[in-house]
């Protein structure tokens, strides 16, 4: 370990105090006045009393390689306050604030711990910014996957509230689509539609596609999918919704529908339903 090095672990055990006084009032400036209350003042002030500990026990061992064991709990520490802050609605950049703007109070530190040697401040300072800046940079990764992971999350969310199977009537399910069919949601589709099918012992399955913009060849083979899965759990299934230019659509793609029953609208397909399940409607006289 270089002299350097020993310097910076000794500098942030002498000015512990100091350093920790002039950084909690850089984030009460920086985070705090973005913050709209989501985290309290006392609640900054122990992470950083928390991160300061750590980071002087780490230091002992070396800056200059943050990836050795003993700087493991210094990142799983920054982990959890960047899963935090991405949970609570922090952006990333308010995120990594709370390591970059421990930088100033510690420069300052060390320019006043090495004013007399030019050469050894210079080579401190620049250690010391390397240091801080691979830290921010775990507080970014993390936060980013996170942030992917929530977004992920919302997106099944999406898919399963924009996939209700509604129960028309007895023996009679009903789907309807709206919006573009993807792989991700057909699969969805699949799994509520033949639970649904499996819970009520339907025999008919009404898909609905009023509501899907555009069919091209994909959305067809999804629909095709969806049908053939639905057959499979020995239930009917008519597709409804079918437009004139959806069906021109279909023609000119050259996909083959032959054996799918389709209607163009939801009432059609569910008086068909109703036939196939032995009712018969009548008005009232």
């Amino acid at each position: 370990m270089g002299k350097a090095q020993l310097r910076t672990a000794g500098a942030l055990r002498k000015y512990r105090k100091e350093l920790l006084s002039d950084w909690q009032t850089e984030l009460a400036g920086a985070v705090q006045a973005s913050s709209n209350g989501r985290i309290s003042e006392e609640e900054l002030k122990t992470q950083a009393q928390q991160f300061l500990d750590l980071l002087q026990d780490s230091a002992q061992h070396g800056i200059d390689d943050v990836d050795r064991p003993e700087w493991a709990p210094v990142k799983e520490f920054l982990e959890a306050v960047s899963r935090s802050r991405a949970t609570q609605g922090f952006t990333s950049d308010q995120t990594a604030t709370f390591i970059f703007s421990l930088k100033k109070p510690l420069f300052a530190r060390l320019r006043k711990e090495l004013a007399d040697d030019g050469e050894a401040l210079a080579e401190e300072t620049w250690l010391a910014s390397e240091l801080l800046d691979k830290l921010g940079m775990v507080t970014i990764k993390t936060f980013q996957h996170t942030r992917e992971d929530v977004i992920r999350r919302q997106q099944e969310d999406l898919l399963e509230l924009s996939t209700p199977v509604v129960k028309l009537w007895e023996g009679v399910l009903a789907l309807p689509m709206i919006g573009t069919l993807d792989s991700a949601r057909t699969q969805v589709v699949m799994e509520s539609l033949l639970q649904r099918i499996v819970e009520t012992g339907s025999e008919i399955a009404i898909i609905d596609i009023t509501g899907v913009p555009t069919v091209d060849t994909l959305v067809a083979q999804h629909l095709l999918k969806t049908v053939t899965a639905i057959r499979l759990m020995g239930a009917d299934c008519i597709i409804s919704g079918v437009r004139p230019q959806i069906a021109q659509t279909i023609v000119h793609l050259g996909v083959d529908l032959q054996g799918v029953t389709t209607k163009a609208n939801l009432a059609d397909a569910l008086s068909l339903a109703l036939k196939r399940s032995g009712y018969t409607i009548a008005k009232k006289a």
